[in-house]
């Protein structure tokens, strides 16, 4: 939770593709600008800083990315998720990412334990961008966060300006967030 009654909370926001022009990677930064907005400390960990070689059980974290990347989740308040829809869930990178997830499990506080966690899924079509959604959030329960209610569907064929209609539900599910964290 919030460290103290005065310290910005932390959300740490990862996924995307390794595009430089990813539009998770987009609807990610806009999520941390709302909650800049609202007085957070943000960091956002997508493309090269997550692009680790696969995770083999037992590994260690000598890399520095991936100890930057650890690192960020250990100090977070609250984590949001982005995944591109790919073939019905989300994409291999972001699922490597997640799965060096299991380093943080011998820690006081394991994974994402008591976090707020929400979620962005982005897709050339709903079914893809829905599909993705259901499985962060399905991931999201395996790690011990908490889904925030509301997750955030972003259907790219709708034309470029499809995370701008967003900017409402990114709006509400940043305040869930929020919200999780003053309890």
């Amino acid at each position: 939770m919030i460290q103290s009654q005065t310290a910005a909370p932390h959300i740490v926001a990862l996924g995307g593709t390794g595009r430089a022009q990813s539009s998770t990677g987009a609807a990610l930064a806009r999520a941390l600008a709302i909650a800049e907005s609202r007085g957070a400390r943000t960091t956002l960990l997508t493309g090269d800083a997550i692009a680790f070689p696969n995770f083999e059980p037992g590994q260690t974290a000598t890399d520095p990315t991936l100890a930057a990347f650890l690192a960020a989740l250990r100090s977070a308040d609250g984590i949001i998720i982005g995944s591109p829809g790919y073939h019905g869930t989300f994409s291999g990178l972001v699922k490597n990412a997640l799965d060096h997830v299991e380093l943080m499990s011998g820690d006081e506080r394991p994974y994402f334990h008591g976090l707020p966690v929400g979620h962005i899924a982005t897709a050339a079509g709903w079914q893809a961008a829905v599909a993705t959604l259901i499985g962060l959030r399905s991931i999201t329960h395996a790690l011990r966060g908490w889904p925030t209610p509301l997750g955030v569907a972003i259907n790219t064929a709708e034309g470029p300006d499809a995370i701008d209609r967003a900017e409402s539900q990114l709006t509400i599910m940043v305040d869930q967030m929020f919200d999780f964290l003053r309890r």
